[in-house]
């Protein structure tokens, strides 16, 4: 950039020329002193000895003065030198006299537009974020105002507290009756570790507790005519539950087939990271594992060294802040746009599509309180009061440019699971890596059908479709990626179809169709 295209610089540069000036005169003020000092002192020296003094301190004093200017102010000879280089990139200096003249070169290099493909991942787009920020806020303000003048304020006690939860008593005892189960695992692990029953009993009594840990909750909640959230507050647990206790069984039982192998794992020493624990049976590692936010057995933990009082305090604080804004978001908008909309498939086309549009947004909103409730403040807060100290709970899942890699990075302890207890092991077992992932999607969209469906007392499998249907979107998002490189056209496509799309038409499938069961009952 020339002098011509950049005044400001220009005018620095006058303005320490003109510093320089002034530090000059007073060093030649410093030295006349000095040297009519000298002159008084010596009595008559010789003149070539005090002018050749005088000279070296002049010297000095500049060398001095000089560093100081240049020590204090590195940001401006960083620009200094900047611009340098920019004339010389230019074609040179250009004459002050000839800055500013008609007849100067206004365009000297090649240059891109900012937003160019070229020049788009160099510039900082600082400002158009802002812009969308205060756009999105906007936006958001005038739907809050539209609602409100629409429906009134709509929040009850009853999202919160209701006659009908204190009829879930069953339930709630059915939660606590869930620690039965891990005590049974432990006290098979315990006579296996006395070898007093062989290996083909000590697994199929942990299919059996493992199996009787999830059918005994669901027949729990399909006997009582119980509320939805304390249904599925019940599923979440029990299906915890039922993969802690896989783990334990299955790591326990690669640890006792190790032990009675001569096989060394290759790459892992035993003072390393990755190296196989020793198999032992300890309740307090498993009582731990039970409370602890993972999925994943193993005999002790990486742990801090204490508790932050404080740190849980403001969590706790903004857990309960964020609970209330989902609640709110629920109540004040999704309830009216659900309750006022047709069955999507039964409806007219052009109606549903505009119903599933407008749900988006909420329920969008919804889905990220719900992310940043469960696996950033309540994850963080169990790990910090157990001194748990892995807390990668989830990853940069919002850059991810393909379902593959969002599936991998926003569930870290389930994902951990699956990698741990499913994917390996098919692998091991000379099964394709395809048909793995597809038996890995299948296990989860069986339990997002559990945790869905049961507590709504109606199994319709359209939670399970939306996760089975995420396979054939993780190859394409995939093809797009390797076809189109350094784009987010996968990511793109997967937020339409996951978050736009899918997610506001499973809400609205499961509502009529559960309206349609109770019109039917009753």
């Amino acid at each position: 950039m020339a002098i011509s295209e950049s005044p400001e610089i220009f005018n620095h540069q006058l303005q320490h020329q003109g510093e320089h000036s002034i530090r000059r005169r007073r060093i030649d003020a410093t030295t006349a002193t000095t040297t009519s000092n000298t002159r008084d002192n010596d009595n008559g020296n010789d003149e070539h000895s005090s002018s050749a003094s005088s000279s070296s301190i002049t010297d000095e004093l500049e060398k001095k003065n000089s560093s100081e200017f240049y020590t204090n102010g590195k940001v401006e000879a960083n620009q200094i030198e900047n611009h340098e280089n920019e004339k010389k990139k230019d074609g040179g200096d250009v004459p002050i006299s000839y800055t500013y003249r008609p007849s100067a070169p206004a365009h000297r290099r090649i240059k891109e537009s900012p937003l160019s493909s070229d020049a788009i991942f160099r510039q900082s787009h600082a400002g158009l974020f802002n812009l969308c920020i205060v756009v999105l806020v906007a936006v958001n303000s005038r739907l809050i105002i539209e609602n409100l003048m629409k429906y009134g304020l709509l929040i009850r006690y009853g999202f919160w507290f209701s006659s009908r939860s204190l009829r879930d008593w069953p339930l709630f005892m059915c939660c606590l009756s869930l620690n039965i189960f891990p005590l049974a695992a432990f006290m098979v692990e315990k006579l296996s570790l006395h070898e007093v029953i062989s290996e083909y009993v000590i697994v199929s009594l942990h299919v059996l507790i493992t199996s009787a840990s999830i059918l005994y909750p669901v027949t729990m909640i399909l006997s009582y005519d119980s509320a939805v959230v304390s249904g599925i507050i019940l599923m979440l647990f029990t299906c915890i539950v039922w993969l802690k206790l896989v783990s334990y069984a299955h790591a326990n039982y690669d640890m006792r087939a190790l032990a009675n192998s001569d096989d060394k794992v290759p790459g892992s020493p035993s003072d390393s990271a990755d190296a196989v624990e020793k198999y032992e049976v300890s309740f307090n590692s498993l009582a731990y594992f039970m409370v602890a936010p993972t999925l994943c057995y193993q005999t002790s933990y990486p742990r801090t060294e204490s508790i932050r009082k404080r740190w849980v305090t403001r969590q706790l604080i903004k857990l309960v802040i964020f609970t209330g804004v989902m609640g709110f978001i629920i109540e004040q908008y999704i309830n009216p746009i659900v309750q006022n909309s047709q069955h999507p498939l039964k409806g007219n086309l052009l109606n549903a599509i505009e119903r599933v549009l407008k749900l988006s947004v909420p329920t969008l909103y919804v889905w990220l309180c719900m992310f940043y409730c469960f696996f950033h403040l309540w994850l963080n807060i169990l790990a910090e009061i157990l001194r748990f100290g892995d807390r990668e709970f989830y990853k940069d899942w919002w850059n991810a440019k393909t379902a593959e890699e969002y599936w991998r990075m926003w569930n870290m302890p389930v994902h951990k699971w699956m990698v741990r207890h499913i994917y390996f092991p098919c692998l091991r077992h000379k099964i394709p890596k395809g048909v793995a992932i597809v038996i890995a999607f299948f296990v989860s969209a069986v339990f997002h059908e559990l945790c869905i469906g049961v507590p709504c007392h109606m199994i319709k499998f359209w939670a399970f479709m939306g996760i089975m249907l995420q396979v054939p979107l993780c190859i394409l998002t995939n093809f797009l990626q390797n076809k189109f490189q350094n784009t987010m056209v996968g990511n793109m496509i997967f937020w339409f179809f996951f978050s736009i799309f899918g997610q506001p038409m499973c809400v609205l499938l499961y509502y009529h169709d559960s309206m349609n069961q109770k019109l039917g009952t009753d």
